[in-house]
């Protein structure tokens, strides 16, 4: 059984990090507060696993301890390179990624890890530009949380994407593929194609795109969506909506998926 104790990992590539501080090259450590934990019984199974890539001690410490006193087992990065061989080695039940980091940054860390084993990848950017979150939504992101950020609203995402990821999706053992149009959804391969031609979608692509697809011709709020593909309780994240529905045109073609100004998507039946 892996240890649920949450660890932080030094990285030797890079910039050097603060002696004392989180990324010192001193031995890997276990939380005092998820020990805590621990022995209080609060913490019975096996902790999810995060691997937290920041390269600044601040904001890595602070994420750390509010992820252990929540209960998570947190393996900490703090390069691109250290980013990806932490990945392989730890096997995370989710990827906290910051995109500005030293050796490589976060894009290039999402493309190697997603390339060798999918998981799940909540990115962490101080830059609020478009173009940079579809970049990232590309390559295989998940969700994203722009600096600054509340640990309440960084727990809630992290718990939200692993409760997406753990659930079976619904029917999706007895369901045949569905056909509209040029579309093809095959939910029990999680495949799509388009005129015959496979397209490689994300697993929140697949994931927004399969609730458009059981729900064709219904127009679905932004808020309906976060619900039922992200599972969050609330409409605050709809920018993120907005991203994967634009990474979703940009593979599937621009025709399929309908935008109903001011209410939400629609995904038509013809």
């Amino acid at each position: 059984m892996r240890s649920t104790s949450a660890t932080t990992t030094p990285s030797t590539r890079g910039r050097s990090a603060p002696r004392g501080g989180l990324h010192d090259s001193s031995t890997t450590r276990t939380l005092s507060t998820h020990l805590g934990l621990l022995e209080s019984g609060l913490v019975t199974a096996r902790a999810p696993r995060v691997l937290l890539v920041e390269d600044e001690p601040t904001i890595a410490r602070a994420v750390v301890d509010r992820l252990a006193a929540e209960g998570f087992a947190v393996d900490v990065a703090a390069d691109g390179p250290a980013a990806v061989d932490m990945a392989r080695a730890c096997e995370p039940d989710l990827i906290v990624l910051d995109v500005m980091l030293p050796g490589f940054d976060g894009l290039e860390v999402c493309r190697r890890v997603q390339a060798e084993r999918p998981v799940p990848v909540l990115m962490l950017t101080a830059r609020d530009d478009e173009t940079d979150l579809l970049v990232g939504l590309a390559v295989g992101a998940d969700d994203y949380v722009t600096k600054p950020f509340s640990m309440r609203e960084l727990v809630a995402r992290i718990r939200a994407l692993l409760r997406r990821v753990q659930r079976p999706a619904p029917d999706a053992a007895a369901a045949p593929p569905v056909r509209i149009g040029p579309l093809e959804l095959d939910a029990r391969a999680r495949r799509v194609r388009r005129d015959g031609r496979e397209v490689h979608l994300t697993p929140t692509e697949f994931d927004l795109l399969a609730c458009l697809v059981r729900n064709r011709g219904a127009v679905l709020t932004r808020a309906v969506l976060l619900e039922q593909v992200w599972d969050w309780a609330d409409a605050s994240g709809t920018r993120v909506v907005d991203s994967h529905v634009k990474a979703l045109r940009r593979k599937l073609g621009p025709d399929l998926i309908r935008t109903v100004h001011g209410v939400g998507y629609s995904l038509d039946s013809a």
